[in-house]
């Protein structure tokens, strides 16, 4: 945008002949190049065989696009193998970020899935009947990912899609999760107030280690004129083992108590980690600007 309104400038100046006599840009225009997507990329992190004798190739998934994005492997299409001068098409494919946003320069190699009642852990991998990996092997398969605001009506605003190509004889068993690339000004303290919809403010008043996982005491404070809410959802968190913690579910569907005008409202929401977990983030989505938009946040809480 800065951008944009500094060659409009230029350009009037142009056309009034003589009435600037130089243009000095400002200082903070951002440089087309920087945060250039580079879409999601993979790494291999084991090459195994499976219980039936398959190749087995587990990954890691890093979002490059510079933006919040969610991504999923093409429905119903194999990743391809190429290996000893022969293609070889593998059925089994789960590759995906579950649903969610993940935050830019984040990796994950899995995430939650089946019902409320019984949530199950995904691991991302891709299975090739039959297959060996021999030296000089790739494997690709097609995808399509978002970025940006969640918006519930045009869910897929920004959707692209891409082939993932991943080097085989470059494998990484030591992968740091959650972050391979830190962004500047992207991880918000525990305790920073976000402005919601309507100009809600939103905190987080208290984290608790449970059982079970991590309860978060929400809190928001209305300071209009009518009452009003902010729906969150059911954040996720992903920490140091690179599992997103939380089942998918579109963020509007958490009911949320109202807050009257000058009132404040207080909820909670939790969601199961294995206790020896450490190095969590929240993957936050808040409504704000208008209805069922969510703007994401990642949340420190890596002192639970």
């Amino acid at each position: 945008m800065r951008i944009k309104k500094a060659t409009i400038l230029f350009l009037a100046c142009a056309l009034l002949l003589g009435a600037c006599d130089y243009i000095v840009l400002p200082e903070d225009i951002d440089d087309p190049l920087a945060g250039q997507s580079k879409g999601w990329s993979a790494v291999a992190t084991h090459i195994g065989k499976s219980d039936a004798g398959d190749l087995h190739i587990d990954l890691a998934i890093r979002n490059e696009t510079a933006d919040w994005s969610a991504m999923k492997a093409a429905a119903d299409k194999p990743a391809a193998l190429k290996s000893g001068g022969k293609t070889t098409l593998c059925d089994t494919v789960f590759v995906g970020t579950g649903g969610h946003r993940l935050a830019p320069g984040f990796q994950m190699r899995g995430f939650i899935t089946g019902t409320k009642a019984e949530p199950k852990t995904q691991m991302i991998y891709v299975e090739c009947k039959g297959a060996e990996a021999a030296p000089g092997s790739t494997l690709s398969l097609d995808y399509s990912y978002v970025t940006g605001e969640y918006n519930y009506y045009y869910p897929d605003t920004n959707k692209v899609e891409a082939t993932l190509e991943v080097n085989l004889d470059e494998t990484a068993a030591d992968v740091q999760y959650p972050i391979f690339k830190p962004v500047e000004g992207l991880i918000r303290k525990s305790d920073t107030e976000i402005i919601g919809i309507n100009d809600v403010k939103l905190i987080l008043s208290s984290v608790e280690r449970t059982d079970s996982g991590l309860k978060f005491q929400w809190q928001t404070n209305n300071p209009g004129e009518y009452p009003s809410y902010v729906h969150v959802g059911i954040p996720p968190v992903i920490g140091a083992d690179g599992i997103l913690y939380g089942r998918y579910e579109s963020p509007d569907i958490a009911s949320v108590p109202v807050a009257q005008p000058g009132d404040k409202a207080e909820w909670t929401t939790e969601v199961a980690v294995p206790a020896d977990v450490k190095g969590l983030y929240i993957m936050l989505s808040v409504e704000s600007k208008k209805q069922r938009l969510f703007v994401n946040y990642a949340v420190d809480v890596t002192d639970q």
